[in-house]
């Protein structure tokens, strides 16, 4: 009779046990599992700053992923330079002038040979006039002006030669007009046959000292040619503001092409660190490059513009021989820092918030 009056104890002992053991389970499982939330909904930033630089961090599975190589940066030496515009000169103009030239040289030859012998003709005429009359006033009178005549073409032929001689200074400079007017020129030659060209290459206003006489100019198909100096340019380019020169360089460039020359500004070495062009990325009107400082750290830091060489940028300050510079990924580093941070999705697969 008494088992009835068991069975519900017993029932209500099961029941409060099971009710503890579900609210310890609780006390115990929810801090796992409100830090587990957080950590999937605030991952860690991959922009930090580190001794007040900013810093792209990327795991090594992200930078395999981007292709991001780096390599130590090497000391150079080099000369401090300059970039000018430089414009490969047609020199057509130079040829027909030089064609007029030398038929304008060949009329002063030709009338002076004219005007001394009708000299010499009128003077025998007036000796055998003044010697009795032996010849007739009208000979004299004849022979008087024959002399006048050839000494005028004469003096017509000079003064188109030296038209068109001061025309060609005037347009090309004194070394082109002299290696035109010269009876055998090499560097004209060369010009006329299209195995050099001349180039006005124009320096900044800034550029005080005697230009050098061997500059570097860049090629469309990405290589440098030596060219040397001529003379001053006494014909600017009105595009662009500064003191023209002329230089010749062996190449064949078409007229009237733009391009750019790399100009000394010192015949002293320059000693530095060499940073490749494909290294340097542009943001802000000013040219970047980033440094590994830590496995998995990128900074990014100036370029200064100036000191660019043939294979890229020479610098002296910001960086340290060794300093591992990004050749390869530099662009991807860059949109990585400029993206917005900290910005999350409820989504466990984003492009499915699209809907």
């Amino acid at each position: 009779m008494k088992l009835p009056l068991i069975l519900p104890g017993v029932v209500s002992l099961a029941l409060c046990a099971g009710a503890g053991w579900y609210i310890i389970n609780q006390m115990f499982d929810a801090p796992g599992a409100s830090t587990a939330t957080a950590t999937q909904s605030a991952p860690p930033s991959a922009v930090q700053t580190v001794n007040g630089e900013t810093v792209v961090v990327l795991s090594a599975d992200a930078q395999s992923a981007s292709h991001i190589e780096a390599a130590p940066l090497a000391a150079v030496t080099s000369q401090s330079r300059i970039s000018a515009d430089a414009t490969v000169i047609d020199l057509q103009p130079l040829f027909d002038l030089r064609n007029r030239l030398a038929t304008a040289r060949a009329d002063v030859d030709t009338f002076t040979a004219q005007a001394a012998s009708s000299r010499t003709q009128y003077a025998s005429s007036r000796t055998l006039f003044a010697d009795d009359r032996n010849i007739s006033q009208k000979s004299l009178l004849a022979a008087q002006s024959t002399m006048q005549g050839d000494e005028a073409r004469l003096q017509s032929a000079r003064v188109t030669l030296a038209g068109l001689d001061g025309t060609m200074r005037q347009q090309f400079g004194d070394a082109l007009a002299n290696a035109a007017a010269a009876p055998v020129s090499k560097l004209f030659q060369r010009l006329q046959s299209g195995q050099s060209v001349v180039l006005r290459v124009t320096l900044p206003s800034s550029f005080a000292a005697t230009p050098p006489v061997q500059i570097a100019v860049d090629t469309p198909d990405g290589r440098t040619l030596p060219a040397q100096r001529l003379s001053a340019s006494p014909l600017a380019d009105p595009a662009v503001q500064g003191t023209p020169w002329l230089y010749v360089a062996d190449a064949t460039l078409p007229a009237n092409l733009r391009t750019s020359a790399r100009v000394p500004t010192s015949s002293e070495a320059l000693s530095g660190l060499l940073i490749p062009e494909h290294a340097v990325v542009w943001y802000g009107g000013q040219t970047w490059a980033y440094v590994r400082t830590a496995p998995g750290h990128f900074t990014r830091r100036y370029v200064p513009a100036g000191n660019e060489g043939e294979h890229g940028f020479v610098v002296t300050s910001g960086f340290n021989a060794g300093d591992q510079v990004v050749t390869q990924g530099a662009q991807l580093l860059l949109s990585e820092e400029l993206k917005p941070q900290g910005i999350a999705t409820a989504c466990k697969d984003p492009p499915e918030c699209d809907d």
